[in-house]
């Protein structure tokens, strides 16, 4: 009996599904897209309908030759790639790649567990052209926006920057947001707070009470005078217990995760970047090695924007709810919860695929991350089917003359689904709910009370904070920008390009954000329209549900998008030519400085160049105002020679550090490396010099490679270099494992449609 093949995307997943399918079946990983559009050139014929010109990735030509030979053998293909629009492209691109539209079926595994994978593989569809043109519409736009918008960056600004139909609109929100705490108009204000407490307790147990109307009036005071003046009109009243509520409240359990609350929840509990969230759910996703029961996947499929749970998942939680907190926890009937109207409800929400694994029971087989989140995506399914959270609240009214104070308190009744998780919060909810919940004593109406202390406290209005990654994510969400699977990449881009930075966990603009921002607003005020953008989502959605044509979504995209090109390299303002302004004189010339931006970064020019050519690095100060770094003078050591020509040696400096360089600079360019010992003398580092691996031959040229050391790390380098410039890492063993990058030696001149490629997949 001939074989059948099962394709996937990763070899985690590979090697968890073998073990579940037996001998008759042979499991094979394509390691993700192993086809898409060139990074050298457009690659979309825009003039025959938008066609789409794939090229087989570079490196991937092995696993594609792996993949045909294990097909060429099989009696039927099972593709099954991940379960979303980039798995049904990936799925679509195997399958006219290997020509086996005849014989292959698609399979959708939304658990990786041995049940889930054998009903998929008795149950196969086939491939649905609807969502495979939903994705190669998403990637086709991308392709436009990135490839043609991120070259005029290039020239009106500086090399290597990116523009994306989604990243730019993330960006815009964010320099939108610092923009507005700029712009905000701080306001006093004051509050009147008493401390109160009974008779016979003592000065420790007293509570806080807040004056909420004076003279029959809600409160609101605006200056330090008249906050005196209440303090001393009612500091020698009475304070008598006027009004006491007590009632119950109820808070409902949270629905299970969805890519973006999993995103927004480990960002605030775990502090996990949103990169890493899905990084790591990846793997719980794929399958974790759990000694003698192998590899298992831990949890459903991670890119999901429903909250709809299987009847067997129900049931389960059910089970152990009941039995390890008892059934007084457990709802009569199973919580559901309402899925968006904008969502597109193909998968679960996200749940472990077995319950029954206690997060403590698996901790030994978990890095410490994986853990973590694991831990949180079991809590949250498990709460998610538990009662209400029930809490007495208690609030006070206190009449002191023409006063009356309020203090309201919470305890908590019955726990409810927070006996297993409660919700992370900002920074800012989290003090207002810990205000909130606190024990009021057990007065009655009446009651006469002790004033320990009454103050007027000044406050000010607080701008809006800026935004975490947790809160953007947020954001984007309600807005309906991007989806699920883009977030994580979004965010990463637009730190990467050094658009945004991460100050104090919050994201913060730079200088050239903010300026990238202006330029694509003035030059493409459609593609950075949020309305507009998320309209463009709802399209994308529609071609996939197969009611909009994806030819025509593009065309009537770019009929309007090839106009703003146009016009673009004329209107928008060049930044390289005329920089930014600022209020800093040159001390050469007297002439304003401009900020400028080189290969290294921004840099402060003099207006006047090319007359006069001083240039000062420059930093921001904790208010963001400019301050001018001074070029320190490099230091004369006569104690140390240079060994090539006698003279002596200077220290200077570099933006990688201090460094020795010859005096007799440029007729010597002798430089060295060096560092302090505990005694603060200097210590030339000398280079080191290659070791040769007679064992190791390139395989491009034959000849042997040499172990050394660069700024990353030891690696493997041709001692053919500079004929042969291949090169190989190097793992802790010393063995050889392909390198990420071949550095500046191996590598050719960045292109601006490549610079454009590296971020176009976040939009």
């Amino acid at each position: 009996m001939a074989k059948s093949l099962i394709i996937v995307e990763s070899p985690a997943k590979a090697k968890t599904i073998k073990k579940f399918m037996g001998r008759n079946f042979d499991v094979e990983a394509s390691s993700g897209h192993l086809v898409d559009l060139p990074s050298s050139k457009l690659g979309v014929d825009i003039e025959n309908n938008f066609n789409p010109q794939y090229v087989v990735i570079k490196g991937k030509s092995k696993y594609l030759n792996q993949l045909k030979k294990a097909a060429k053998g099989a009696e039927r293909v099972y593709l099954a790639s991940d379960p979303d629009r980039e798995g049904e492209a990936i799925a679509w691109h195997i399958a006219d790649k290997l020509d086996i539209r005849d014989k292959s079926l698609r399979v959708l595994i939304h658990e990786i567990t041995e049940k889930a994978v054998k009903e998929s593989i008795e149950h196969p569809t086939i491939l649905s052209q609807d969502r495979f043109e939903a994705q190669q519409a998403r990637r086709i736009l991308d392709r436009l926006v990135g490839y043609q918008v991120s070259p005029i960056l290039w020239k009106k600004v500086r090399k290597g920057l990116s523009a994306g139909r989604v990243q730019s609109v993330a960006l815009r929100l964010v320099v939108e947001r610092e923009r507005e705490i700029e712009a905000f108009k701080s306001e006093e204000y004051w509050t009147i707070e008493s401390l109160l407490k009974r008779g016979e307790d003592s000065p420790e147990s007293a509570f806080t009470a807040v004056l909420a109307t004076y003279e029959g009036k809600k409160v609101s005071i605006d200056n330090g005078d008249d906050a005196k003046s209440i303090v001393d009109s009612v500091r020698n009243e009475k304070f008598t217990v006027t009004s006491i509520e007590r009632k119950e409240r109820k808070k409902n359990a949270l629905p299970p995760f969805i890519t973006s609350t999993l995103q927004q929840e480990a960002s605030r509990k775990l502090r996990f970047p949103v990169k890493r969230t899905m990084s790591i759910a990846q793997k719980l996703y794929e399958g974790i090695d759990l000694g003698s029961e192998g590899p298992v996947g831990l949890i459903t499929y991670m890119r999901t924007d429903s909250v709809r749970i299987s009847e067997n998942a129900l049931a389960e939680a059910r089970e152990l709810i009941k039995e390890t907190y008892g059934g007084e926890y457990l709802p009569e009937k199973a919580n559901t919860y309402k899925v968006k109207k904008s969502a597109q409800d193909a998968h679960e929400a996200i749940r472990p695929t077995y319950v029954g694994k206690l997060p403590d029971s698996v901790r030994q087989y978990l890095s410490d991350d994986e853990y973590q989140l694991y831990k949180l995506v079991w809590q949250r399914f498990v709460a998610s089917q538990m009662q209400p959270t029930v809490f007495d609240q208690t609030t006070l009214e206190i009449t002191a003359g023409k006063g009356v104070f309020r203090a309201t308190g919470s305890i908590v009744k019955f726990p409810g689904f927070s006996a297993v998780y409660l919700e992370g919060k900002e920074d800012e909810e989290e003090e207002k709910e810990k205000e909130e919940m606190r024990k009021l004593p057990d007065v009655s109406r009446g009651q006469e009370l002790d004033l320990v202390n009454l103050e007027g406290k000044q406050h000010f209005t607080q701008p809006p904070p800026r935004f975490t990654e947790s809160s953007l994510v947020k954001e984007l969400e309600e807005k309906g920008i991007g989806r699920p699977s883009t977030y994580a990449t979004i965010l990463s881009t637009i730190q990467e390009r050094q658009y945004v930075t991460m100050e104090r966990k919050k994201l913060k603009p730079t200088l050239l954000g903010c300026s990238v921002n202006d330029l694509l607003i003035q030059g493409f005020p459609e593609i950075m329209d949020v309305q507009f953008t998320a309209e463009m989502e709802d399209k994308l959605d529609n071609v996939e549900e197969g009611s909009v044509n994806w030819v025509e979504l593009l065309n009537g995209f770019y009929s309007g998008f090839s106009e703003r090109l146009s016009s673009a390299q004329d209107s928008m303002k060049s930044l390289k030519r005329d920089g930014l302004p600022t209020d800093i004189k040159c001390d050469k010339c007297g002439a304003d400085m401009i900020i400028k931006w080189g290969k290294k970064g921004e840099f402060l020019s003099c207006s006047k160049y090319p007359e006069c050519k001083n240039a000062k690095a420059f930093e921001y100060d904790p208010d963001g105002k400019i301050k001018v770094i001074e070029q320190a003078e490099p230091v004369l050591r006569e104690d140390i020679k240079c060994e090539k020509c006698g003279k002596p040696m200077l220290i200077k400096r570099s933006r990688r550090g201090e460094f020795l360089a010859c005096s007799g600079y440029p007729d010597c360019k002798n430089a060295k490396a060096f560092e302090l010992d505990p005694d603060g003398n200097i210590k030339i580092i000398e280079k080191e010099e290659p070791v040769l691996r007679e064992d190791i031959k390139c395989e491009k040229c034959g000849k042997p490679m040499a172990e050394r050391k660069g700024r990353y790390g030891r690696f493997l380098g041709c001692t053919g270099y500079p004929k042969c410039r291949n090169i190989k890492g190097l793992d802790e063993n010393g063995n050889p494992v392909e390198a990420k990058a071949a550095g500046k030696s191996g590598s050719k001149k960045k292109t601006a449609d490549q610079a454009a490629s590296a971020g176009e997949n976040a939009g």
